[in-house]
């Protein structure tokens, strides 16, 4: 009966009855039996012992069939769950990122964009009923990805994410900004939010990030700041070799990070910052935690009965029963 629940189950609680009405049966049974002393038993060695094994059939057959009305009257049933999900009210998510040449500084291992793209996909694959979409800038800006469901999309997307100096290199908070918002401006989604990651400050660009974060608000945009770096100093390139690999030194890492925490402000989100790689998955998770998304769920149970079978069990027993009694044993008066 694997699979099998009862919707009464304190019935069964009967079924420790019939351990001991089968113990009196067995122990008690010649008390039951009429006895008579005679001078000698040999006249009835050859005497038929079946009416005797019968009748202890019979009263076993009769627990048998009692046991089965009380586990029909428990109501054993199996059911098929369905289940149908539906998102009632989603979000819509841009991540906003800082693809400049400070970012495979090596404070974050192996650098910080690796340890961001990590991250930042292990985020996509939590969020299942979400539109995500993706920003990359530097001193310019453009669309990796606009807001899609698809995450395998996102995910492609964000593997290809690197320095390839396509766009001019520094640092335009505010046309990074500005770009994620035209991708949610006319989202009808419940709420619309930007995740602005850099590690740096702003020197490039035309669009001032103060005026960036204020279009956010009149869109009603939420904008959750990160900036990424250790405190001290980084290794960070700053120079190519002759084969075409990075040249590194020690330099002091500078964010902006009243310029972040005005911006998060202003438009209702939160600045944090990363320091390590455990701290931005941490930070990547409380935004999680921050930006839940309304799922409705319906399920359908399908309920299979199985008591009748029970039912049918005990009636044959207890017919069977009756019918010998009344034929069989009546005859042997």
């Amino acid at each position: 009966m694997q699979g099998t629940s009862f919707l009464n189950p304190e019935f069964l609680w009967l079924l420790l009855l019939l351990p001991g009405l089968a113990a009196f049966q067995y122990f008690f049974r010649n008390k039951r039996t009429p006895k008579m002393q005679l001078s000698s038993t040999k006249a009835f060695a050859k005497a038929q012992r079946f009416p005797v094994i019968l009748d202890q059939i019979l009263y076993y057959g009769r627990l048998l069939a009692f046991a089965s009305l009380i586990v029909a009257l428990a109501r054993p049933r199996s059911v098929d769950v369905s289940s149908q999900t539906k998102t009632t009210k989603g979000i819509d998510i841009v991540m906003a990122m800082d693809v400049s040449g400070s970012m495979l500084a090596k404070d974050l291992k192996p650098n910080r964009m690796n340890a961001l793209k990590r991250v930042a996909a292990q985020f996509v694959s939590e969020r299942p009923n979400d539109r995500i979409g993706i920003v990359v800038y530097s001193a310019e800006a453009y669309t990796k990805t606009p807001v899609t469901s698809d995450k395998s999309v996102i995910l492609q997307a964000l593997d290809g994410v690197k320095y390839d100096r396509i766009l001019q290199d520094g640092t335009g908070i505010g046309m990074g900004l500005t770009t994620a918002i035209n991708r949610l401006k006319d989202s009808k989604a419940k709420s619309r939010i930007i995740i602005l990651l850099t590690d740096g400050v702003n020197n490039a660009g035309f669009i001032e990030p103060e005026t960036a974060a204020e279009i956010a608000k009149e869109f009603g945009i939420k904008v959750y700041t990160i900036g990424i770096g250790t405190n001290g100093m980084a290794e960070f390139p700053y120079a190519i070799a002759p084969d075409g690999s990075f040249l590194f030194r020690m330099m002091k890492v500078e964010i902006d990070e009243q310029l972040m925490k005005n911006i998060a402000a202003k438009t209702g989100g939160k600045y944090f910052r990363a320091t390590s790689n455990q701290r931005l998955s941490q930070i990547y998770k409380e935004i999680n935690k921050l930006e839940t998304t309304e799922i409705e769920e319906l399920k359908f149970y399908d309920y299979d009965e199985k008591y009748r079978p029970f039912v049918w069990l005990a009636f044959g027993l207890l017919c069977f029963e009756f019918l010998v009694r009344q034929t069989y044993f009546r005859n042997l008066v």
